[in-house]
């Protein structure tokens, strides 16, 4: 299974003041997506953390097409697109309770160690995971 799906209730926090979803709470919402999808597959975040890996965004990619608003269901789909070595990559989208697509995102993420900073090749079974949906 190379997607995700997760639904998140626009809390009132998230929008403007004229209860838009202001654009920089995007980023949380697709940072949801890619933890579930990585739970999903048996791959916890906190354990990669707790075993001095971390998995930073090097880049990103945002396009805002439809504004969400407060109390809107939304679902966020996160699909792996790509995986190799130490760099991760995922295309994610957020669509509204009537399947309206809303914003559109692609993240790179890479395997670091918390000790050096520097990339490294993940874990055996995170490998073993990761190759399953290539």
């Amino acid at each position: 299974m190379k997607l995700n799906e997760v639904h998140v209730r626009v809390r009132y926090s998230e929008t403007d003041q004229m209860g838009v979803v202001y654009h920089g709470s995007y980023v949380p919402y697709f940072e949801i997506g890619r933890v579930e999808w990585l739970r999903n597959r048996g791959i916890s975040y906190k354990a990669l953390e707790e075993s001095g890996i971390a998995l930073p965004i090097v880049s990103m990619h945002i396009n805002y097409k439809k504004p969400a608003r407060y109390d809107d269901l939304l679902t966020i789909t996160t699909r792996l697109k790509q995986y190799s070595g130490v760099k991760i990559e995922f295309d994610c989208e957020i669509r509204s309770e009537n399947d309206e697509l809303l914003t559109t995102a692609h993240f790179i993420l890479v395997f670091v160690d918390v000790k050096t900073g520097r990339p490294i090749v993940p874990p055996t079974e995170v490998l073993e995971i990761m190759n399953a949906d290539n």
